[in-house]
């Protein structure tokens, strides 16, 4: 029986290694979510998420998509490796009213399900 037990905990604990290696994906913004405050229509509405690849494998991501066409997204082309640093650009096209928008990344990163990140930008667009 203790050998039983102590063959499971050796499985669970191996398994638990496995699962942490690779690619992972940490981003800068809090919560992931970049506030542009309150700004004006005139502004470009240009803003990046900055991430660093913590894992130790390369990252990839593979797409970033928008809820809407009022949101263009721009991802690296290239993998991020290992302790290296990366940016989504996130083009919003300043229409005036609230900004509530969520993206989804999606990659090979190990942290999350399936690799699908949300990320999300608020504010408010004022007319001047």
């Amino acid at each position: 029986m203790k050998k039983t037990i102590a063959l499971f905990a050796f499985a669970l604990i191996s398994s638990i290694g496995f699962a942490q290696n690779g690619p992972k994906i940490e981003f800068a913004a809090k919560d992931n979510t970049i506030d542009y405050g309150k700004v004006t229509k005139n502004e470009n509405g240009s803003r990046d998420f900055i991430f660093t690849n913590t894992g130790n494998a390369p990252l990839i991501i593979t797409n970033v998509l928008s809820t809407c066409g009022c949101t263009v997204p721009t991802k690296p082309d290239q993998p991020i490796m290992p302790g290296k640093t990366g940016k989504i650009t996130v083009k919003y096209n300043m229409a005036p009213g609230p900004i509530r928008k969520t993206l989804t990344v999606e990659s090979n990163a190990v942290n999350y399900e399936g690799g699908r990140v949300a990320l999300k930008i608020k504010g408010e667009v004022i007319s001047n």
